[in-house]
């Protein structure tokens, strides 16, 4: 597992600092546990009980904090239902049983759609120096009838391209308001799109180049 874990009798958490936005709401949610700067490591998970630590590591929009029970209550398990939620002038927020690449990640994950992130797939902030203007919002498109809202999800990013989407999954907009749902769907990574958040094929005149 990547980065560095921490542990207690009852529960160990895991942070991945490449994938970490700095949303903060380990440090507001539990000041006792995560705290920047201390000695012996930022994260004391003595701090407060695993079931606390558990529920706000769900909270982590990036999946950066993940944790694994070690007093035989279950760990993280899949959403019930499987969205990406585009963010105003901001990323695409994942909640799903997500594949990258054919690689399971997780249940959480944030991902790049301004083109600007040094690391790519992921987002990191970069929209925010970039000052990258994209609504949050946009009218709804014709849905697909899905025989799950579940499931496994599978995101390939292209060369020089789109974000492919496949399996079920509904397009949300920041307000939690849906767009569509569907079963495979490409979406802009390249921050070009007139059509956001799906690819129309902009990253080509753009320029854009991303790897795979």
């Amino acid at each position: 597992m990547a980065g560095k874990s921490y542990s207690s009798d009852t529960i160990e958490i895991h942070f991945d600092g490449k994938k970490c936005i700095h949303a903060r709401k380990c440090v507001l949610v539990l000041p006792q546990v995560f705290q920047p700067g201390a000695k012996g490591g930022w994260i004391q998970p003595e701090g407060a009980s695993a079931e606390d630590i558990a529920a706000m590591a769900r909270t982590c929009p990036s999946g950066a904090i993940t944790y694994t029970r070690k007093d035989d209550q279950p760990n993280e398990q899949p959403p019930t239902r499987n969205t990406i939620t585009m963010r105003e002038n901001g990323q695409l927020d994942v909640n799903a049983d997500i594949y990258l690449k054919g690689e399971h990640i997780g249940y959480r994950a944030v991902l790049c759609r301004c083109g600007l992130s040094e690391n790519k797939p992921f987002c990191d902030g970069a929209h925010v120096k970039g000052k990258f203007v994209a609504s949050g919002e946009r009218a709804m498109r014709e849905n697909e009838e899905l025989e799950s809202v579940n499931g496994r999800l599978d995101i390939t990013p292209s060369e020089n391209g789109s974000l492919k989407v496949e399996g079920n999954v509904e397009i949300c907009c920041g307000s939690g308001r849906s767009i569509q749902t569907k079963t495979k769907v490409f979406l802009c990574r390249c921050g070009q799109s007139k059509n956001k958040p799906f690819c129309d094929g902009s990253h080509k005149a753009a320029g854009f180049k991303a790897p795979a």
